[in-house]
């Protein structure tokens, strides 16, 4: 069937998670199901061929959103909600029914039964269990229960008067026989309340009790007793999966966590209403993915909540934004009553923000891999950046270095490479600081670049000589444009390494503290639009060599901390410092080690052992 890029865009990228999906036509809701694999499930309506009715829904979509749960139950659970709130057109057999169906205990009988109930009523003291979404739905259930619960199923008012004979359902272990006298009210209680925590989504007890009805059987060599209440427990801890979807309180609460990368957030917002997950909403935060969450939280709460009927009892956040006290002040004016923000540490709610913070990460990947974004990141950014600096090519690749040292000491420099405005990681060089002494950053740029560059043009022009492709050497690809991280000074150390090294390439650099543009032979610097992609990319390479040269710096710095004292120590190599290092787990412990106990390494002889501890003592 014919489809448009973004629908295709959309099936090309869907996530291999339970969930549920909801299909559109021109902006309304048209279906809603759930799978066990929202790929394999998704993409079935719009390959290959289907029943009349599918076929025309599915020739009806022109997009589809989706949510992600943890379990299949609990995506079972969402889709009900989400059809009870929506009523698509397309599911029809369930939405025709004037009323979902519940479980209900009526906990008034002697012996009371598992029945179905069409409508819930709060005053005749029954316990009521759901709704589930359609008849078939609740038999479901009740199948679940009486596989592994004798509850009878008889409509006999009991107890009876004169005992009968036990039915078909007892002979073949569906049920305990109460007509007949063959258990107790007591008993029979015991099992009703395992049935009740069962639906209630505790099968903790359940499970408990039968492990141990499972060593009892085995302990008295009744194996293929035990091997049937094994596989019970197998069935039982496979239905009760977790269930996030739906709360056990009547409660009335927003649910908000956010994703962050390199240019923009995404919050996710799901509502519960009524103790149930109503559905929720991925909300793009553009041009803020270099601030901090709890920051575009907080911006969130008083744009979104603007409108005093959308704001919940309780909104429960991933981070607390700042401030606490008078965010939470400005909802409860807005509301009129009151409201609470909070970061819950523990329990139910951590999982319902834990399931909204995985849907925020699944909507931000799907919004930066959309075509229309990337465009805007690679293409539509290099181009701004051409502009913003003159520059007489497009900057297809781009360099960023920079200088990391702990007060001059292991000086590193970072060499990162974007080619069409993403990271070509294989491309990324270090260098450690040769001439340089002391903390010279200054120096130590113009090092690194007459180095880099003297290597480039020397390998460029060797294998254009030798009729090699220039791209593919070490250093002989050249930039269009070199990016150095700091202000005026650190880029005319750079500038006149590139002239003394033969080399003509244009270059600026970017201002940590203000974010501004630095360019040669100009004295005002450039400054862009703080949201602008040029703005992004820059600060995303100059980010990436920051990020790259202290990581190997600390790499360093740790290597020499570990293993310079030992260095120190004569006739001990790599090998002997290695098993040194292996048999006690660090340096600290080999120098308060005892002759004997260093004697016990593989290559320690008495007298290697005797210069450790000569050694030791002298460094007290």
């Amino acid at each position: 069937m014919p489809m448009n890029d973004r629908l295709r865009e959309k099936i090309a990228m869907l996530p291999e998670s339970p969930g549920c999906y909801i299909m559109k036509s021109q902006g309304e809701i048209i279906y809603i199901g759930k799978a066990v694999n929202l790929k394999n499930r998704v993409r079935q309506y719009f390959h290959g061929s289907h029943t009349p009715k599918v076929a025309a829904m599915a020739a009806r979509v022109d997009d589809f959103e989706l949510m992600l749960c943890e379990t299949n139950f609990e995506a079972l659970t969402l889709e009900c909600n989400l059809i009870k709130k929506h009523k698509p057109f397309y599911n029809i057999l369930l939405k025709d029914d004037k009323h979902y169906p519940y479980l209900r205990i009526d906990l008034s009988e002697s012996y009371p039964r598992l029945t179905l109930a069409r409508r819930m009523n709060a005053k005749d003291g029954a316990k009521y269990f759901g709704p589930y979404i359609g008849a078939t739905a609740v038999r479901q259930v009740m199948e679940e229960v009486r596989r592994f619960f004798p509850l009878r199923t008889c409509k006999q008012s009991l107890p009876l008067k004169t005992p009968r004979r036990p039915c078909m359902n007892h002979q073949i272990g569906k049920c305990l026989a109460p007509c007949a006298g063959l258990v107790s009210e007591e008993d029979y209680r015991a099992i009703l309340d395992r049935v009740i925590a069962f639906l209630s989504g505790d099968s903790r007890e359940l499970l408990k009790q039968l492990e141990n009805e499972m060593m009892a059987a085995s302990l008295r060599m009744e194996y293929e007793q035990a091997a049937v209440i094994r596989d019970k427990i197998a069935d039982i801890r496979q239905l009760m999966e977790e269930q996030h979807a739906i709360q056990t309180r009547d409660v009335e609460q927003d649910i908000l966590a956010i994703a962050v990368d390199e240019y923009d957030a995404m919050v996710q917002l799901t509502h519960i209403r009524a103790g149930r997950m109503e559905g929720g909403r991925a909300i793009l935060m553009e041009g803020c993915g270099g601030d901090e969450p709890e920051q575009i939280l907080a911006q969130f709460l008083t744009q979104y909540y603007d409108d005093e009927h959308l704001i919940p009892r309780n909104v429960l956040v991933q981070c607390l934004p700042e401030p606490v006290g008078e965010l939470e002040k400005w909802l409860r004016e807005r509301k009129g009553s009151a409201v609470s923000l909070s970061c819950p540490q523990r329990g139910d709610k951590v999982d319902l923000i834990r399931l909204a913070a995985k849907n925020a990460e699944n909507a931000l990947f799907h919004h930066r891999e959309s075509q229309q974004v990337k465009f805007a990141r690679t293409t539509l950014a290099m181009e701004e950046l051409q502009k913003a600096l003159n520059l007489p090519t497009l900057p297809r690749r781009i360099e960023g270095y920079d200088i990391s040292n702990t007060q001059g000491i292991l000086s590193v420099a970072a060499m990162v490479v974007f080619e069409d405005g993403q990271p070509a990681k294989k491309e990324y060089r270090h260098f450690r600081i040769k001439t340089v002494e002391g903390p010279n950053d200054f120096a130590s740029m113009y090092e690194v670049l007459y180095r880099r560059l003297t290597h480039g043009l020397t390998e460029l022009k060797e294998r254009t000589e030798a009729g090699l492709d220039p791209a593919a050497g070490r250093f002989s690809k050249l930039p269009d444009v070199i990016l150095i991280d700091g202000g005026p000074e650190q880029l005319a150390y750079a500038q006149r390494a590139m002239k003394d090294a033969g080399a003509n390439i244009p270059m600026f650099s970017l201002a940590e503290r203000f974010e501004i543009i630095f360019v040669p032979d100009q004295e005002e610097p450039i400054v862009l639009d703080r949201r602008s992609n040029a703005q992004l990319l820059i600060q995303h390479v100059r980010d990436e060599a920051h990020r790259f040269g202290i990581t190997h710096h600390r790499s360093l710095r740790g290597k020499s901390n570990l293993h310079s004292e030992l260095d120190n120590i004569e006739g001990i190599g790599p090998k002997r410092r290695t098993a040194l290092i292996r048999h006690f787990g660090g340096v600290k412990p080999i120098f308060t080690a005892s002759k004997e106990a260093l004697m016990e390494v593989e290559g320690i002889s008495d007298e290697i052992a005797q210069r450790i501890l000569s050694y030791a003592k002298g460094r007290k």
